[in-house]
């Protein structure tokens, strides 16, 4: 029986996209196409399949008001935002820019009597199995770098947001790269965890939850199928004494209620030192009441709905456990929130480590602020946590920062700024934030494999 995979829009409720799964023939034979065409692909010369990428993304960016409108349909993102092309755009350029440096030979030496030098090798289906928070974007983040290393790329995205791929592949085979070298698929999670165990994949990149990734590996066991996961995250902010508060407000907030709450490296906790505690809350506070939940379509909005009823219901359960706890809310409910996937954004004070909503992924829009005495209070309560992505360092010291981000065990550490991949380094974390390395020359080392070659001449 062909199960069908069903985008139920965060707007209202109602279906807006449904697709029928591949069984497992038809997944195996997709997969087969890519291999068969994947060694055609790796012959070309590099400059052609970095132009094919870089055509593909002006395709896509030809209607990105389009982009807009569907997200919002899809996700909830407001349309006044839109879309996601400018990092996108940025993504997919660099590391075009970047593709010859970084897939050129090592060379030890070139001699009379030798040639030694190490060369990058395709691996050759790359699976990209993409999240719908940020769809466009992460996506591009391992299909523009795979297809130009020479990879084969299947693409499974997430339920919510099917369309993405579907837009991405319509883009790609646009512009002239063949349909069996970039395969876009719907796949379900048994037919997804067969085809891995199954040998079916030369490298798999996952996006998503702790518990999805660890799905990717336990299918992986024992395949040697290398798989590099980014996953869940409670990234931290601190606001040091001689943090400017206006700046940090802005940066923060931005960083914990952008998207609802729904970055894979949005801030979910504050440290504030405690001369500025008040003053940083007070106007945390203002910002937050100032916010405008609604329907994403309308350019009112500035905080949509959540993607999915049941990620609603996970943030206010924590809010609620919190609260019963002893915890501070400032935030009284919007008009707006409907108790479903419309959640009114939440700042709370009194807060400790003993309480979900600072230990688990709240991924929506609430954040916890707490006081510290100084730097090394910060740290330890920044270190205390199952997840390292992303920490945020607010000060006008940048020794300060570089000696503390030393310290934090994390994945990037950022100063006066948050909740941005800049694509020049390498994206990845720690703990249970996964592994793998993302964008950068590293990347591009990521999706291909070392090959060494010792040639005695004469």
């Amino acid at each position: 029986m062909t199960k069908t995979l069903t985008c139920i829009s965060p707007i209202d409720g109602s279906v807006y996209m449904e697709r029928p799964a591949l069984s497992r023939d038809a997944a195996e034979a997709r997969v087969a196409a890519a291999r068969a065409a994947q060694p055609e692909w790796a012959a070309r010369p590099l400059d052609e399949r970095v132009a094919l990428v870089r055509a593909a993304v002006a395709k896509v960016g030809e209607d990105t008001a389009l982009m807009a409108t569907e997200l919002a349909h899809q996700m909830g993102r407001p349309v006044r935002y839109g879309g996601e092309f400018g990092g996108f755009e940025e993504r997919a350029s660099y590391m075009a820019d970047i593709a010859d440096q970084a897939l050129a030979p090592m060379v030890i030496e070139d001699s009379a009597a030798f040639t030694r030098k190490i060369t990058r090798e395709p691996h050759g289906v790359v699976f990209v199995v993409a999240p719908w928070n940020y769809p466009w974007m992460t996506a591009i983040n391992t299909v523009a770098p795979a297809l130009i290393a020479g990879n084969a790329v299947v693409l499974k995205h997430a339920t919510q947001t099917l369309q993405v791929g579907e837009r991405l592949a319509e883009a790609f085979h646009a512009v002239g790269v063949p349909e069996d070298v970039f395969a876009n698929v719907f796949l379900d999670h048994d037919i997804t965890s067969a085809l891995i165990a199954g040998r079916a994949f030369d490298f798999v990149n996952f996006t998503g939850s702790v518990r999805g990734g660890q799905e990717m590996e336990r299918a992986a066991a024992g395949t040697f199928t290398p798989v590099a996961t980014e996953l869940g995250g409670k990234d931290p902010g601190y606001v040091r004494a001689d943090a400017d508060v206006a700046a940090a407000v802005d940066g923060l907030l931005d960083g914990a209620f952008f998207n609802s709450g729904q970055c894979c490296c949005g801030i979910e906790r504050i440290y504030v030192h405690e001369d500025l505690f008040d003053a940083f809350v007070e106007k945390a506070v203002e910002t937050v009441r100032a916010m405008k939940l609604g329907n994403p379509l309308d350019q009112d909005t500035t905080i949509g709905p959540m993607a999915n009823r049941r990620f609603a219901d996970e943030v206010r359960a924590q809010v609620s456990e919190a609260v019963a706890e002893g915890a501070t809310a400032h935030i009284d409910t919007f008009p707006e929130d409907d108790g479903g996937t419309y959640l009114t954004p939440q700042i709370l004070t009194g807060v400790d480590h003993s309480m979900r909503v600072m230990r688990d992924e709240s991924f929506g829009p609430v954040v916890g602020i707490m006081p510290v005495s100084g730097d090394d209070e910060a740290i330890a309560l920044m270190n205390d946590s199952d997840f390292g992505l992303t920490a945020a360092i607010f000060t006008h010291d940048a020794d300060a920062a570089e000696r503390i981000g030393q310290r934090l065990q994390t994945g990037t550490v950022f100063m006066n700024r948050c909740d941005y991949l800049d694509p020049a380094l390498c994206w990845t974390g720690c703990k249970d934030t996964g592994r793998g390395a993302g964008l950068s020359v590293l990347g591009f080392h990521a999706l291909t494999r070392p090959k060494s070659y010792h040639l005695k001449k004469g």
